[in-house]
């Protein structure tokens, strides 16, 4: 894995994120030598696929309209 300094890094971030775009190398940036920050890919999280149960699922009314009169509670 590449390391740079933070000079470096910030002098060629242009360059520095093309690499770690084209590669899906993970880049160290170093201050005094330690590294305080890494440069990495960016990774999609795929979409959440249902439970099959929750396909067979459906909403019998339009949850948008507004309750009637007579369909408040009471007391809220």
């Amino acid at each position: 894995m590449k390391s740079v300094n933070v000079h470096e890094a910030k002098t060629t971030l242009s360059a520095l994120l093309v690499q770690v775009e084209k590669t899906g190398e993970r880049i160290f940036i170093c201050r005094n030598g330690k590294p305080v920050a890494d440069l990495v890919p960016h990774k999609r999280k795929d979409r959440i696929t249902p439970h099959p149960v929750m396909s067979d699922i459906r909403i019998q009314y339009d949850p948008t309209e507004p309750l009637t009169p007579d369909e408040w509670p009471e007391t809220i």
